[in-house]
């Protein structure tokens, strides 16, 4: 379980998104900031990005936007999202909690949940989704292509589109100069890292990534972003190598991926228990999006005698 009070970026995300209990407050900033500073979403990043809803995962990624709040819950990151004040007090509730010897994961989890939601104040009025309706269909459409020369050109699209409404139109302008600030290489690498995350179980995601860092740490975009946005006060703008989108070829993009014959790779202690998808997904949280589909075409769900 972990409490997402506060900002939870970096690696305060590794710490707590691959919990199956997820709680947000109040207090919540997420964001994956890396592609800012030369880097890439590390931290398990490539397998839990790729497995929220649609495009979500990459245009987080891509452009390291901010979820704040209630936010977190809307977008899969937090499973429970609870007012701060109540923190202590669920925590000293939870303490209490006692399991039989033969309780599965699942009734543990959802009588950990039914104790969560003792504490649930309910969802603030004033903030609803910001990533819904149009912008959530326009992420989808705009973030899905395989090359980020092509999701700024639908970005673009998407802002000129006279069909689309002026909430989307002003959503795209300001995601095109976002993405315009970020490192070319880190882009391009990081779109190709959450494509393949979606093929790659847990355990190739933090081993392939264990690679992917190295590789980053020899580049001197890191230097720069690094240098620039967190070490220099007050805060500069890097200067990529290269600069420009064109100049970063398919080969420099694939050179981060490749293993070298003889390298070392990432030690881990699974034991064998590696998986495709969280085994806690279907248990806890909103449903997705496919699941209330499902059951919106299969007439609504049976009422249980």
């Amino acid at each position: 379980m972990a409490y997402l009070d506060g900002i939870t970026m970096g690696g305060g995300v590794g710490l707590s998104v691959h919990a199956p209990i997820r709680i947000a407050t109040e207090n919540t900033v997420f964001a994956m900031p890396e592609t800012g500073i030369g880097f890439f979403p590390d931290v398990g990043g490539s397998f839990f990005l790729p497995r929220l809803e649609g495009q979500l995962g990459t245009y987080l990624a891509l452009t390291s936007s901010t979820l704040k709040g209630v936010q977190a819950l809307y977008a899969g990151v937090a499973t429970h999202y609870i007012d701060s004040s109540v923190l202590a007090n669920l925590t000293a509730r939870l303490g209490e909690l006692v399991f039989k010897d033969y309780s599965d994961l699942r009734s543990r989890l959802l009588t950990i949940s039914r104790t969560i939601e003792e504490f649930n104040t309910g969802l603030p009025p004033s903030s609803p989704p910001i990533l819904a309706g149009d912008v959530r269909t326009a992420i989808d459409r705009c973030f899905s292509p395989s090359t980020v020369e092509d999701i700024i050109s639908a970005l673009e699209r998407e802002r000129s589109s006279p069909q689309a409404s002026q909430k989307t139109k002003d959503w795209a302008a300001a995601t095109l100069a976002t993405l315009a600030e970020k490192s070319p290489t880190s882009l391009k690498v990081t779109l190709r890292q959450m494509r393949l995350g979606a093929t790659w179980d847990s355990r190739d995601a933090f081993r392939r990534e264990y690679h992917l860092a190295a590789k980053f740490m020899a580049h001197p975009d890191f230097v720069a972003g690094v240098s620039a946005r967190l070490l220099h006060k007050p805060p500069t703008k890097p200067q990529w190598e290269p600069s420009a989108l064109e100049a970063v070829s398919a080969e420099d993009v694939e050179a981060f991926f490749r293993i070298e014959e003889g390298e070392e790779g990432l030690q881990l202690l699974t034991q064998g228990r590696d998986y495709e998808r969280y085994p806690f997904e279907r248990i806890l949280g909103l449903p997705r999006e496919e699941h209330v589909e499902e059951v919106v075409r299969k007439g609504g769900l049976k009422r249980k005698r």
